[in-house]
Parts: structure tokens; sequence; C-alpha cells
């Protein structure tokens, strides 16, 4: 579950409640006919501006951003890291029968073990994450337009009060509240837009840009699989989507400690061939 944003919901209303308790009367806060205005108005504006499934596609992923929480990119790039490892020992037809809860590393390992080209598993990962952001920008879209039509319904509802209230003029001491029923259209209309409707769509376009780091880990990676680039080159490419303060040192199996240790060995060996060669004197001239 995000408590991030469970947190942040429920303290905003409950400041709102407190202020308006702490502050007198709370019953004049209540006001049937205007919470109709903004939240009727609000839905049937957005369902004549997008489709119903639309509509009910963005309620479900407000429901996931309470309920549950996005993968981390360092758990992605340990995967990645695995996959490596997998690939190194057993070859790329051993990813095949990797198991994943995410359909886009499945189909990546797929990709992998039939041994489709560089250009294929781009591009093919690519489409997957250009036609998630489109996916995501419509249900974002959804709250959006209703954060800009609740403050429009609740300012058309303070507009029905005023009239209402101006065709009384005749007895002033009705004047007041009716003015103050008339303004509770306009704060339903501001509450709904910045505490419940931009708010999520500001968490939603946040997971996007997570999801799409993590799409992106897993692009790079299987390419670099497919190169059949060294452990430590496949991790030093995938921890670039990190901030430096999030990048776990990496853990060396004993093959990559051997590899390592046989690498720098070899480095060492000819270094020192070179200088040999280097401090040969010349023979005599003849």
């Amino acid at each position: 579950m995000d408590f991030a944003s469970l947190l942040g919901i429920i303290s905003g209303i409950a400041l709102i409640i407190s202020a308006i308790f702490l502050g007198g009367n709370a019953d004049v806060f209540l006001n049937v006919p205007g919470l109709m205005i903004v939240a009727g108005g609000t839905l049937a504006a957005t369902l004549l501006t997008v489709n119903f499934k639309d509509v009910t596609n963005a309620f479900k992923a407000a429901w996931i951003v309470f309920t549950r929480d996005n993968t981390n990119p360092q758990e992605m790039i340990d995967t990645m890291l695995e996959l490596s490892r997998v690939s190194h020992r057993h070859g790329l037809l051993k990813l095949g029968d990797v198991e994943s809860d995410s359909h886009v590393l499945k189909r990546a390992c797929n990709l992998l073990a039939e041994a489709a080209s560089e250009q294929v598993i781009r591009n093919t990962l690519q489409n997957e994450i250009d036609s998630l952001i489109a996916r995501h920008h419509s249900v974002q879209d959804v709250f959006r337009k209703m954060g800009a039509y609740a403050p429009a319904f609740g300012m058309l509802g303070t507009l029905i009060g005023l009239i209402q209230m101006l065709s009384q003029l005749s007895n002033p001491e009705t004047i007041g509240p009716a003015m103050a029923v008339a303004l509770l259209t306009t704060f339903y209309g501001s509450l709904l837009a910045t505490v419940v409707f931009l708010p999520i769509a500001g968490k939603l376009h946040a997971r996007t840009l997570a999801e799409v780091t993590n799409l992106e880990i897993i692009r790079e990676g299987c390419i670099s699989i497919l190169t059949n680039d060294h452990y430590m080159h496949v991790y030093e490419q995938l921890a670039s989507y990190l901030p430096e303060a999030q990048r776990k040192p990496v853990k060396l199996g004993k093959q990559q400690k051997e590899a390592a240790a046989d690498g720098g060995a070899a480095k060492g060996n000819a270094g020192k061939a070179a200088t040999g060669k280097q401090q040969k004197p010349a023979g005599p001239r003849g």
C-alpha cells in the first residue's frame, strides 16, 4: 500500500475539517443542492468529454495508487543482473524459462531466448513504453479534466445561489444566510479539485515516470545481455538510471570474482611484458 498517498489525502481532509469545527458551527458547510451541482455536474461533464471506459479505468487506476506499491528501479536492476548471470552460465535459451509478474520482462526474455536481433528487441520494448505512456496519459487526463470542471461547477452553483438571493432582496434578513449557501458550491469545487482530483493526477503521472524508468532498464539490460556484455558493464549501464545516493554496490558471485581476477591478472602480465620490452637493452652493433 502507498502510505504516502493515503496519508496525504487523509491529512488534507482532516486539516480542513478541523479548521471548520474550530471556526464554529459546522452545519453551515453542508448543502446538499450544492454538492449535487458540483459532484453531479463534474461527473456529467467528464462523461461528455471522454469515453465511459476511460472514466472507469481512471477510477481503477486511482484505487491502484492507494493499494499497490510501485516497483523499485533498484529491484529491477537486480533482476536484470540476475538474468545476466543466468545467460552467462546457461545461455540465452535458458531465459525463456524465466517467470515474472511483469509481462514486459517475460516478453523480453522470450525475445532473448529466440535470438531476436538487437533492433527487434529495441523496437518492441520501445513500443511497449510508448503504449504505456499513451494509456496512462488518458487516465491522468480524466482527473485533470475533473480538476478543471469542479471549480467551474462550483462557480456555477454560486451564481445560481446569488440569483436566488437577489430575487429575495425584499427580505434583508435572508441575504446573509443565502450568500453563505451560494458560496458553498465554490468551496466544494475548490476542495474536490485541490485535495482529490489534481493530486491523484499528479500521483499517476509520478507512477508513469517510475514505470517508464523500469521499462527502460529492462530494454537496456536485455540489449546488454544480448551483446554478451560483462556483468559489471551491465551494472554500470543500468545504474545510471538511479541517483548516485540510491545506487547499491553490486555483489559479485564466485564466477564474477574469478573472471575479474583473471582479467586483472591478464592485464598485469600484459603490462609487465610491455615494460620488459621497453627496458630491454639494445645489443652491440657489429
